[in-house]
């Protein structure tokens, strides 16, 4: 016996909540399914730069502007840039006139969950396999073997989505750089030096090939990634559960770096995550397939540097609900109009991206990005 939803959503991440939020706004009900067994299971990760014309504008399509203004950081849109040596090559504050404020990911995804009726997401729900049936409907497998059906599925489940298939056979691309992500905890107490580099807001640190690009989190820790050049096989390389020696071979990679960055690795708490960097081709769309759609990264996964993944993943789940709600009776127009919208957006982002991707990491960084700056 399989559950039959008009509405399913595979992934409760931003955008598959903002989904269902702007969904329920309009009195339309939908079942999120997502692989974690629970919303405390692990850390979401840092900081966010919300946009206000991406992520800033779904969260009022969802009715949650108002509350997401206290999760804010004070004074995180200030920016520092510097070379390898160290060196100050640009430092702005937070004048609060911005329109990219920070705020935690955790933080943001609890309120679109509180938000949403008990029950909304099925925890512990992985989907394993995905098929069209003959009647047009879309079915998931579960991992315990459990069956769900969906008139309407939406693939919101990241870069390895189980529902892409469905409509596009392309899959994300190593892009050649990998990160390694790193926590320095109670960073003006215990690490005042990593503490002072950072600053209030962002640090990048930039050289050929490589960088340390930095955060300020709401707890008073720094939240730190290793960025570099190297063969999509240098991770699986490395034993990562053995600190000392990936940290080693983390500093490798900045072997002439200033003390006070390479501090930034070499006195970080805790484990060690390594990232590679994956993207999927820029301008990814395909053709329109009744009842499936996606958003976010399983629609077009891009590289970090452009800061539009989490906004885009919003805007995307914004756009497709109000749609949804626009064409009550006509899901298939509805999925035009939206895809529509998101392949032209997503397209300019993820060239935005792969530009940005070459421009941090050129034989002249942080040149590159000065300029870019300076422009704005």
């Amino acid at each position: 016996m399989s559950t039959h939803h008009r509405i399913a959503v595979v992934g409760a991440g931003l955008g598959g909540l903002t989904l269902a939020r702007v969904l329920r706004v309009h009195g339309i009900e939908a079942a999120v399914y997502d692989q974690e067994t629970s919303r405390d299971v692990r850390h979401q990760g840092g900081m966010l730069d919300i946009h206000e014309e991406s992520g800033q504008a779904a969260l009022s399509a969802a009715g949650l502007l108002a509350d997401f203004r206290p999760l804010v950081l004070p004074g995180g849109e200030a920016t520092r840039v510097l070379d390898r040596n160290a060196e100050v090559r640009m430092a702005r504050d937070d004048d609060g006139t911005g329109g990219r404020p920070e705020v935690e990911r955790g933080r943001l995804r609890d309120l679109l969950l509180d938000s949403l009726p008990e029950g909304t997401v099925r925890w512990g729900a992985k989907a394993t396999a995905v098929r069209t049936l003959d009647d047009g409907r879309h079915e998931v497998t579960l991992a315990d073997g459990s069956v769900f059906t969906a008139d309407l599925l939406v693939g919101a489940d990241g870069a390895w989505s189980r529902v892409r298939p469905l409509l596009s056979g392309a899959l994300p691309a190593y892009t050649g750089f990998s990160m390694v992500e790193v926590n320095l905890r109670d960073a003006d107490a215990r690490h005042p030096v990593s503490a002072s580099v950072v600053g209030a807001g962002t640090l990048f640190a930039l050289g050929a090939e490589r960088g340390l690009l930095a955060h300020r989190e709401s707890d008073g820790g720094l939240h730190v990634y290793a960025t570099f050049k190297v063969p999509e096989n240098w991770v699986s390389t490395l034993d990562f559960t053995d600190t000392a020696t990936a940290k080693e071979a983390v500093l490798a990679r900045f072997p002439d770096w200033h003390p006070s960055l390479r501090a930034l690795v070499a006195d970080a708490d805790g484990a060690l995550v390594p990232r590679p960097v994956h993207a999927l081709p820029v301008g990814h769309r395909w053709e329109r397939v009744p009842g499936v759609t996606l958003l976010g990264d399983a629609a077009h996964l891009m590289s970090p540097f452009a800061g539009e993944g989490a906004n885009l993943a919003m805007i995307d789940g914004a756009g497709l609900g109000l749609a949804l709600a626009a064409h009550p009776g006509d899901t298939e127009g509805a999925l035009a109009a939206y895809e529509r919208v998101m392949f032209a957006r997503s397209e300019a982002a993820a060239a935005e991206s792969a530009a940005g991707l070459t421009l941090c990491f050129a034989a002249d960084a942080p040149r590159g990005l000065l300029e870019m700056f300076a422009s704005v």
